[in-house]
């Protein structure tokens, strides 16, 4: 069997992947990235936050991804009976990048691949790892190609940014269930001859259909749109007919929809992706770390996954990079404890969408600036600004800020009414 030797093996070539290989080459470290699938594949997660551009940009990518000529976005918007809530990037309280890009993901995640192979790192697609053993931080890895040739891999290190492949956790048995409760996602590609009609393309929409169910719409700079909805599985229900016909008769259901995408093309029949939310017992181990999706998914609705695995694979970049100079590394204060920060606080603004308390927010009357720029600044991904109260006491403000709009709407109702 072929043995190969390198410093870090990294497995998977999404953003995760590609974001901690970039970083680790650079250092002058050998690296080596083994892919399951064969690139382009689709994938959701199609709208970026401008905290992912920091480790696109040291990663050496953004030029390469500029030249695609992506749908810049510049916000969020959010859409209930007709009422609109509008976040503009360029208004957030936390300095940084104040715009990103809505991308079709099996184009923007071959461009980083692509970028990292002429950086000199090896990408081995349709590469499955069928087994790991580690003698301390020392592994090999067998993985097996596309024609069931098995070789062998010898690593210092082993990045996973295997995403919802999951292959560390899989195969040692730390997959554990998120405290999410399950949801569908049902989606499709459009050609959205119709886009006129609306005020986009420079942001994502999300549309509150009904409570805990919303739907988002992605433009890309192709005139093609990505459209899906989310809610609990018992929602879609009683829909009947072919996938396309049931994603038919809900957008004919929403009256923000149903004319710009009434009789439009479907790209590909609608799909779906359901109990999506996981999450796993440890972060890192002897000779391993967990980045990207692998660690843990949240939830769609505030496009937080390319993010979180921007941002974790950047910071374990340069951890991988000083263990092999020989530092000593507290795995837990770096690397978990930060990560988690972002994911909790993701969370919270998760937990808040479906349980009403952004609703009550996003759609208060006057809203105050400062707050607005604070909350946008979470939008924007920067969940790590402990400055900004609604990051560092992230579930108790929301809770207090949607409780002082409903007594303050409540005292406004009573005088109303006393007149």
């Amino acid at each position: 069997m072929n043995t190969e030797k390198v410093d870090v093996l990294v497995i998977g070539a999404g953003p995760a992947g590609t974001v901690a290989a970039s970083l680790v080459n650079k250092a002058g470290y050998k690296v080596k990235i083994v892919e399951k699938l064969k690139f382009p594949r689709f994938v959701i997660g199609e709208s970026l936050l401008p905290r992912c551009m920091e480790a696109l940009e040291e990663a050496g990518f953004l030029d390469a991804v500029k030249e695609k000529g992506f749908q810049e976005k510049s916000g969020a918007k959010f859409v209930k009976n007709g009422k609109v809530c509008d976040y503009l990037f360029a208004d957030q309280f936390t300095k940084g990048w104040t715009w990103t890009w809505q991308v079709p993901r099996g184009e923007f995640d071959k461009t980083l691949a692509d970028t990292l192979e002429k950086q000199g790192v090896p990408v081995n697609y349709e590469t499955t790892v069928t087994g790991i053993q580690f003698n301390g931080s020392d592994s090999i890895t067998t993985v097996e190609d596309i024609n069931g040739n098995l070789s062998q891999i010898e690593a210092k290190f082993i990045i996973d940014g295997s995403g919802y492949g999951r292959v560390i956790p899989r195969l040692f048995n730390m997959d554990r269930p998120s405290s999410l409760p399950p949801r569908k996602a049902f989606f499709t590609h459009t050609l959205d001859v119709n886009r006129s009609m609306s005020d986009e393309p420079n942001r994502i929409t999300i549309v509150v259909h009904k409570k805990g169910v919303w739907i988002w719409i992605i433009p890309f700079s192709s005139g093609v749109t990505s459209l899906g909805f989310v809610g609990e599985p018992s929602f879609y229900d009683g829909l009947e007919g072919t996938l396309e016909e049931q994603l038919r008769t809900l957008i004919a259901s929403e009256p923000y929809l149903k004319e710009r995408f009434k009789g439009v093309e479907f790209l590909f029949e609608p799909r779906t992706i359901q109990s999506y939310s996981i999450s796993t017992d440890k972060f890192y181990g002897e000779g391993f770390i967990l980045t990207g999706n692998v660690t843990e998914f949240l939830d769609p609705v505030f496009s937080s996954g390319v993010t979180l695995a921007s941002v974790s694979s950047q910071l374990a970049g340069h951890l991988v990079t000083r263990k092999l100079k020989g530092e000593n590394i507290d795995w837990e204060k770096e690397y978990t404890e930060p990560m988690m920060q972002g994911v909790n606080t993701f969370r919270s603004y998760v937990e808040g969408w479906y349980d009403g308390t952004l609703d009550t927010i996003f759609f208060a009357d006057n809203q105050d600036p400062h707050i607005k720029s604070q909350i946008c600044s979470v939008l924007a991904g920067y969940v790590w600004d402990q400055e900004n109260p609604y990051v560092s006491n992230h579930q108790t403000a929301l809770n207090k800020l949607s409780s002082i709009i409903k007594y303050r709407d409540s005292i406004k109702k009573t005088d109303t009414t006393s007149v």
